[in-house]
């Protein structure tokens, strides 16, 4: 297969802990050919999508006393080309949020791919109807009460009436700008006022789930189908679990309920093309979807002695078998 990656300057990513390098490196082992971009490099001509293309070879990392090694330098590129995607059987789009205007436009010109030729992961029309933080409201057997408001006094009755909250801004990542919300906090005012910018931008307040001292925990799906998951802790001096503030990472299983839960999102995120997904569950309830760049492969691998990038490869090989 020939496999294009849409992803952050290769430069700044970690081979240790993004999963775009381990899907790369699975896919480079299996016997696979592995091209990269980035969203600015994409472009419409003729009404097709195109990209400026590099093709990329890695240095595998190695488990070493329980770490991911790497050796300097991790990667080699070829010349830059510009390429239609369509000559490609998979393109992965696997860059961070935030979804700005230059993120949706990316997913535009994605639109102009032929999914009959190419299979694009994930949707770009799933991506823009699955903000990573709204798109869970429909799931209404599996959440925590939650609100989505820019009206501070909507956003203070909620608060007073659960006792305490997490208020989540809707386009962020990794953690960046989640707030604790108490009952009786004089900063109250200005806290929603930044976060909703002046009353002006919504944001989701959730009721706080004290089981989250126990771990927030990243279940990743393939199809719709769990095929690992590890449990987030915080540092101790934050009460965010994510990993980029600074959090731990843990073994876990996945619970016959948190099981309940990827059944009850499966078939919606299959209807909606998003094929490789991680699920945020804290105490049996479900906080988020993630759709845009999941991460976690290196460090379920790390934990249980998976492979997970392989296994999504070859389930990918397998897919792209079927259409042909």
């Amino acid at each position: 297969m020939k496999l294009a990656f849409i992803i952050d300057p290769i430069h700044l990513l970690d081979p240790c802990h993004d999963t775009s390098v381990a899907l790369i490196e699975a896919a480079q082992i299996l016997g696979h050919e592995v091209w990269v971009t980035q969203a600015n490099l994409l472009s419409v001509v003729e009404s097709k999508a195109w990209a400026v293309l590099q093709r990329v070879e890695l240095v595998p990392v190695q488990l070493l006393e329980g770490r991911w090694v790497a050796v300097n330098p991790w990667y080699k590129l070829s010349d830059s080309c510009l390429t239609s995607l369509e000559t490609m059987d998979a393109v992965f789009m696997r860059t961070d949020p935030p979804v700005n205007d230059s993120y949706l436009y990316a997913t535009y010109i994605l639109d102009y791919i032929d999914q009959n030729k190419t299979l694009v992961i994930n949707s770009p029309s799933g991506i823009r109807g699955a903000n990573e933080k709204m798109y869970a409201l429909q799931f209404t057997k599996a959440i925590p009460e939650t609100i989505v408001s820019a009206d501070k006094q909507f956003i203070r009755q909620f608060v007073e009436a659960k006792g305490a909250a997490v208020l989540k801004p809707l386009g962020n990542k990794a953690g960046e700008g989640i707030l604790f919300l108490q009952s009786g906090d004089r900063n109250f005012n200005s806290i929603v006022e930044l976060s909703t910018f002046q009353g002006r931008v919504p944001v989701m307040v959730q009721t706080y789930l004290p089981e989250a001292k126990a771990g927030d925990k990243r279940i990743i799906l393939l199809n719709g189908e769990p095929i690992g998951a590890l449990n987030r802790l915080s540092s101790g001096t934050d009460f965010r679990n994510n990993m980029a503030t600074g959090g731990t990472v843990a073994q876990t299983e996945i619970t016959p309920r948190e099981y309940e839960i990827c059944t009850q999102v499966a078939e919606r995120l299959r209807q909606d093309g998003l094929i490789f997904v991680g699920i945020d569950v804290i105490g049996g309830y479900l906080t988020e979807v993630n759709v845009t760049s999941p991460t976690g492969i290196r460090e379920i691998d790390r934990l249980d002695g998976t492979h997970l990038g392989h296994q999504i490869i070859q389930w990918l090989e397998q897919t792209i078998k079927s259409k042909k």
